[in-house]
């Protein structure tokens, strides 16, 4: 197998930290500013050896005042009660300094674990990244898992 066959940064965009603030991308995460969001992307397995590259990531983005920070977590191949540490921490970061962290994902394991761990309150996952703050709200569908004005239509008929 050859070398870059493990580096799962290999195509990543890159991130200069003097520019956004953001660490460099690694094997277990990336990062990247959307609208007011930072994004936090998981990659991989995030276990006990993998953590320490992931709160890198984490800390960088609730490090901020009143950080809006999205985990997506769609691209986790493995999460462990590591990861849920990391997560728990990065939240009361963020609430700290009045910010807001969410997670991004449509794994049903990943459900399965925030509902086994009693964090599914905690950490109610979005289907989908929302779109950038600056988007046209007016010509744009909600995004998935978030529901529209309600109709008629959707009530049931006698």
């Amino acid at each position: 197998m050859p070398p870059e066959a493990d580096d799962r940064t290999a195509g990543l965009p890159e991130t200069s930290a003097d520019v956004s603030g953001l660490p460099a991308a690694n094997p277990s995460a990336h990062s990247r500013l959307s609208g007011e969001f930072t994004v936090v992307v998981v990659l991989g397995e995030i276990d006990m050896a993998t953590a320490g590259a992931l709160a890198e990531h984490l800390d960088a983005a609730t490090a901020r005042p009143q950080p809006q920070v999205l985990v997506d977590l769609r691209s986790a191949d493995f999460f462990d009660c590591s990861g849920l540490r990391l997560l728990c921490r990065a939240d009361s970061r963020a609430k700290e300094r009045g910010g807001a962290l969410r997670l991004v994902s449509d794994q049903p394991r990943i459900h399965r674990l925030l509902r086994a761990s009693g964090l599914l309150k905690r950490f109610p996952p979005l289907p989908d990244l929302p779109p950038p703050s600056g988007a046209d709200s007016a010509s744009e569908p909600p995004p998935t898992g978030v529901s529209g004005p309600k109709t008629n239509q959707s009530r049931r008929r006698r």
